[in-house]
């Protein structure tokens, strides 16, 4: 199982060699390339070979790319690489409008119940508790749309009051980098189980190639926030560390059907049982916030 994210910040050349991802800067770096979930390029001055980047989608490694404020601005996924390709594709566009409701219940809910997880685990009982009153109120399709209300009441009890996630800070900034790797690799298992990334169950609009992706991500949004608000200020700055570390936050702990992963693999667990609900029915394995911590790999 792929489970190392590995980030490119230095001017280098990549290839492959013997199923070895090669980095080339002043010193040469050899990874295997099955370990590799996700690859970030943060230099704008990176170069690849064809092949390397042929290995890393036969993988099914997420690649990212940057713009030239070092921000994530694209993602390489990989094409056609389930064995059922066609019957993925038609189970999701078949999908009825009632059974998209239910899939969204689920995913608004463990969305609340982990946003109510991240602030007590930051010692906020009271509104904790708020939350995850609000958590078991959500109806299918969420209809009375908890999922923005919750989002108003967080925030602010996160962060402050007066904190809202337009402000320009460091906080945001932080935030928004995290959840756009979430969103990336969300994208990525989409596409490994044979899924249509802009094919969603809620989001639904015709520019955003990523539907399904930013319906997919929603429940693990607190493993950002959680970081964030304890190793981030409003005036902190994207700093090498710092994404760094948002980066290595799909390597953080949480729990998966009651058992410990790592959120890429709980993510990856997610996908697959959507994508078994689609043809059988049957709950999400939805993700449940843990304190931070590395996930241990046996």
């Amino acid at each position: 199982m792929s489970y190392r994210c590995v980030i490119v910040s230095n001017p280098a050349h990549i290839s492959t060699r013997s199923e070895q991802l090669v980095v080339e800067t002043d010193e040469r770096h050899t990874v295997p390339i099955e370990d590799i979930s996700a690859l970030m390029l943060e230099s704008r001055r990176a170069t690849f070979s064809a092949a390397a980047l042929s290995a890393l989608a036969q993988n099914g490694t997420a690649v990212f790319v940057c713009d030239e404020k070092h921000l994530p601005c694209g993602v390489l996924l990989p094409y056609a690489q389930h064995s059922r390709q066609l019957a993925a594709a038609r189970a999701q566009l078949s999908l009825t409008l009632p059974a998209k409701k239910r899939f969204w219940q689920q995913l608004v809910t463990a969305k609340i119940g982990n946003q109510a997880e991240c602030l007590a685990l930051c010692g906020k009982t009271q509104e904790a508790a708020f939350l995850h009153s609000r958590a078991r109120a959500v109806t299918s399709g969420d209809k009375d749309n908890l999922e923005a209300a919750a989002a108003a009441y967080y925030f602010p009890a996160l962060f402050g009051t007066g904190f809202t996630r337009s402000a320009d800070d460091g906080r945001n900034a932080a935030l928004n980098y995290g959840y756009a790797i979430l969103r990336g690799y969300a994208a990525r298992c989409a596409a490994v189980y044979g899924l249509l990334p802009w094919e969603g169950l809620h989001h639904c609009s015709q520019l955003n190639q990523y539907n399904l992706a930013d319906d997919l991500m929603e429940p693990f949004r607190p493993v950002v926030d959680l970081y964030v608000a304890a190793n981030v200020d409003e005036a902190s700055t994207l700093a090498p560390a710092l994404k760094h570390a948002l980066f290595g936050l799909m390597n953080a702990d949480i729990l998966s059907g009651g058992q410990h992963h790592s959120v890429a693999y709980a993510m990856e667990r997610l996908v697959q049982s959507l994508r078994t609900g689609m043809e059988k029915g049957g709950a999400l394995a939805l993700p449940k916030l843990l304190a931070w911590q590395p996930h241990g790999y046996e």
